[in-house]
């Protein structure tokens, strides 16, 4: 059992590892003199386990292991100007987050456009 308890502490610590807030808040990039911030959610589940076994015949057994999946889904950008700051949202379920972004940066440079013609 203290391989499954090593396997398990070994996955946790990746885990630990892989999420931190740079996990759902992306590295800022200057496009035009905007500043956008990407925001996404993570989820993941994980499980593990192991066991022991012996037979009739006095044979015995040992098993092990553990399994976990997960997901990211872009959730919006910080958009940081010169007008201020505001929150974009990413709509669609089934948005990709390229796209996504893609789609909310056009946005924020045409509201731009907009008020420097003004």
């Amino acid at each position: 059992m203290a391989e499954v308890e090593q396997l398990i502490k070994t996955t946790l610590t990746e885990i630990e590892r892989i999420l931190s807030s740079k996990s759902v808040v992306g590295e800022p990039m200057i496009i035009e003199g905007n500043t956008i911030i990407p925001l996404v959610s993570i989820g993941f589940g994980f499980g593990g386990g192991g066991g022991t076994g012996g037979q009739k015949d006095k044979s015995e057994g040992a098993g092990s292991g553990t399994g976990g999946g997960g997901g990211v889904k872009p959730l919006g950008i910080i958009v940081v100007n010169q007008d201020g700051v505001r929150i974009e949202q990413v709509k669609g379920a089934g948005a990709s987050f390229v796209s996504g972004v893609g789609d909310v940066i056009s946005k924020a440079m045409e509201k731009r456009a907009e008020k420097k013609e003004e």
